[in-house]
């Protein structure tokens, strides 16, 4: 096994079980191969698990549960922890994003900060009265540059209509933010559709609110949802099968490529 330091078990509920999952396989004399198996996952999983970088999930909880006859000790801590706020929250969905290969984006109020422009960002901060607002400009727009590493991961954007049509900053950003929309469009590894606001689509699961999910072969399939002062990141299998669902269902309700961008022209030549 990897000889990394497990994180502070002490920081967050996510810490402490990676800090007792390595503990418990250590007293018990187990290798990380043999965990795997336990877990029906690699090795490698196991590690990555330990020392922070993936997260256990319920089922793997259940089987360790089971097989070192724990009284449902990590079942209990991995649920516990997917109840609470986690302060590292943003840190972590950062290192994920930048290591996803497969990221897909429903948003339903405002343009997803990876697509957004510096003045539309600023225009959001300065509203939301953050004291380091300049600070938070430049990391957002630092994330920004998976959109120009190679390979770029590939990204599939889903916009309420309300996106485009909400005024933000002025007239000259909303134009600028939009015509940003277009030229990222038309890149082979972004596909940008819009949800329309019409009596045929009705009601829709995005209208709950936004989410994303992040694909990537070092950590699998993970879910992020954000709420005012906070997000979480959601790694059991089951509970990100359920925003998968959630986006395909979505997805079946927006317009085909073309007719988005046509939408996303049209709003940017009327914004005055």
């Amino acid at each position: 096994m990897a000889t990394n330091p497990s994180p502070d078990p002490k920081s967050n509920l996510w810490n402490l079980t990676a800090f007792y999952l390595r503990l418990y396989r250590q007293k018990r004399g187990l290798s990380g191969e043999a965990v795997g198996r336990i877990m029906s996952c690699s090795k490698a999983t196991v590690s990555r698990i330990e020392i922070g970088e993936t997260r256990l999930d319920g089922t793997q909880a259940k089987a360790l549960d089971r097989a070192w006859d724990m009284d449902g000790l990590f079942s209990m801590l991995v649920w516990y922890a997917a109840l609470g706020h986690d302060p590292q929250w943003f840190a972590q969905y950062v290192d994920l994003e930048q290591r996803a290969q497969f990221l897909k984006i429903f948003e339903a109020q405002t343009i997803p900060g990876l697509l957004q422009t510096e003045d539309y960002a600023r225009a959001l901060f300065i509203t939301g009265d953050a004291p380091n607002a300049e600070d938070l400009i430049r990391e957002r727009m630092a994330r920004q540059q998976l959109l120009d590493q190679e390979p770029q991961p590939f990204m599939s954007v889903l916009l309420s209509q309300t996106v485009l049509e909400w005024p933000i900053g002025s007239p000259e950003i909303m134009r600028g933010q939009l015509a940003r929309l277009l030229e990222l469009s038309e890149r082979t590894r972004v596909t940008i559709q819009v949800i329309p606001r019409t009596w045929e689509t009705g009601a829709y699961p995005g209208l709950d609110g936004s989410f994303e999910l992040l694909s990537g072969d070092q950590f699998g399939d993970v879910a992020y949802t954000e709420s005012p002062e906070g997000g979480r990141l959601v790694s059991s299998p089951s509970e990100v099968r359920r925003f998968a669902i959630r986006y395909h269902r979505i997805n079946a309700k927006a317009l085909p490529e073309e007719p988005s961008r046509a939408l996303i022209r049209k709003f940017m030549e009327d914004t005055t």
